[in-house]
């Protein structure tokens, strides 16, 4: 018989550590001298490290890795390489290299290693990148991804706080991942959500990138862990506020059937705890409030741009097969950051 991976405690994005936990950690680093070229650092919410090596060339560095959330050694690969690769786009970047993060039970099968790394690897080759080496320790459980580097210029770099009032709020995947893989989990998702969340976890943010490129983006994000609204809070930045419409968010049927049966992850609820003070949620329903802070694995990215571009980027994403949807605006300070009608 076939040996299967075990789903870890929390796989995916839903592993992640909670953002309220990792502020307190992060804010007792010591900080020492600033280096001028270091533009985006830890000390920033953003989606990776920019290094700037001359006035042409800025360096992106970023590394993610998790337990899996899907049974299929090589489709977790290719997800979690997917996941790893994203940081890259959302800084606005091109992946140059990439090295493997491996963590793996001695006793367990090498075979599945190597479908593991299979479908990393070539994920990494169709973002155009080259695999270039890694590391492995042996583990109880299994754990992959991906140390990532991409160049981008340094005026053309996409931070995740950049945004303006009147920027219009795009979104490029469905949301819904962590509640399906959830429900997957105790057998209660169907076979069709599972690949409709497989499918979207394997597509690479490349594409909804080059598209965004060609426009005017103020301010850019991948909504992975932290989920929707979390990340959404990180890119208004204590200045702005935003209001969502509910109706126009991407999800999966799937997702808003388990929110409905509580098929919920400790994970969401550390994102709720860290962000709701900063949302009215009006008369939303409970599914869509979980959908909103459901961790998601390998999600799509969150765009702020010129409102003038939006309906043309919008068609340009729909046109390559992307669920893309405007899903709100930026707006001057209000009372709540974040409004969800």
């Amino acid at each position: 018989m076939e040996e299967k991976i075990q789903f870890c405690k929390g796989g995916g994005c839903t592993a992640k550590l909670g953002p309220g936990m990792l502020n307190r950690v992060l804010e007792c680093l010591p900080k020492g001298t600033r280096d001028e070229n270091l533009l985006i650092g830890y000390d920033s919410h953003d989606d990776a490290a920019v290094y700037k090596v001359n006035d042409e060339q800025a360096i992106v560095q970023t590394l993610d890795f998790f337990p899996p959330m899907v049974e299929d050694p090589y489709i977790f690969g290719q997800i979690a390489a997917t996941n790893a690769l994203s940081d890259i786009y959302a800084m606005g970047g091109r992946v140059l290299t990439a090295l493997n993060i491996v963590c793996f039970p001695e006793k367990m099968d090498l075979n599945i290693l190597g479908q593991i790394m299979m479908g990393g690897a070539e994920k990494v080759q169709e973002a155009g990148g080259s695999l270039a080496g890694g590391h492995s320790i042996v583990d109880e459980s299994v754990k992959y991804g991906l140390s990532v580097t991409g160049i981008v210029h340094p005026d053309r770099i996409l931070a995740n706080n950049g945004c303006q009032a009147g920027d219009v709020l795009i979104l490029t995947k469905k949301l819904g991942v962590g509640l399906i893989c959830t429900a997957n989990r105790v057998g209660e998702a169907s076979e069709a959500d599972m690949e409709e969340a497989i499918r979207s976890m394997t597509t690479l943010n490349k594409y909804a990138a080059e598209v965004l490129y060609q426009h005017t983006v103020h301010a850019c994000t991948d909504v992975t862990g932290f989920s929707f609204l979390g990340h959404l809070h990180e890119m208004l930045d204590g200045r702005w506020s935003a209001v969502i419409e509910s109706k126009d968010i991407p999800y999966m049927e799937g997702a808003y059937h388990a929110a409905e049966e509580f098929y919920l992850t400790a994970a969401a609820q550390r994102n709720r705890n860290h962000v709701q003070e900063f949302v009215d949620f009006g008369d939303v329903s409970f599914a869509m409030e979980e959908i909103l802070f459901d961790p998601q694995t390998s999600g799509g990215l969150l765009a702020a741009v010129d409102a003038n571009e939006a309906e043309a980027i919008i068609r340009e994403l729909q046109a390559i097969g992307l669920p893309a949807r405007i899903v709100g605006q930026v707006t001057d300070k209000m009372e709540k950051e974040i409004v969800v009608r």
